[in-house]
């Protein structure tokens, strides 16, 4: 399993580098903790799907590495330890870079697909969504919304 997470760490950190984005380091045990780990929202979405789709596959590693690069040790209590405006902030940075890997691979339907998504789970119905991560999550959904209605 782990050789599997390797290789799709390694085929992710090369499909950034197209968009400009340099993943630091982030190990398969790392990746495979994160994904298996506690979370505080209702994801139901698994390692399996996670490694079988390139896009959620880029969102989790930029998750990993921006919560890195905040001084935040990955294991599998990192999203309930950490304050949730980190979390946010790291899902956010994700979010963004993965709309930006599709729309580079001009992945309209992907992009429209993940927006809708944004705006049911997280701006109409996250409770534990914190305000002052509210506006940066409408920013994120208005940019990428305008950015779909310009091809």
């Amino acid at each position: 399993m782990l050789s599997e997470v390797e290789r799709k760490i390694e085929a992710a950190g090369k499909a950034l580098q197209f968009i400009g984005y340099t993943v630091g380091e982030v190990s398969a045990q790392e990746f495979y903790e994160y994904m298996t780990g506690e979370i505080f929202s209702e994801d139901t979405t698994t390692l399996d799907d996670v490694l079988g789709n390139e896009y959620l596959m880029v969102h989790e590693l930029v998750e990993i590495n921006e919560l890195k690069k905040m001084g935040r040790t990955i294991n599998k209590r990192v999203i309930v330890d950490s304050p949730k405006t980190v979390i946010y902030d790291a899902h956010f940075t994700a979010m963004e870079t993965e709309l930006n890997y599709a729309l580079h691979k001009k992945d309209y339907f992907w992009v429209k697909t993940r927006l809708r998504q944004h705006k049911e789970s997280v701006l109409d119905n996250d409770p534990n969504l914190p305000e002052e991560s509210r506006s940066r999550a409408k920013t994120l959904f208005e940019k990428f919304r305008k950015t779909l209605a310009r091809v």
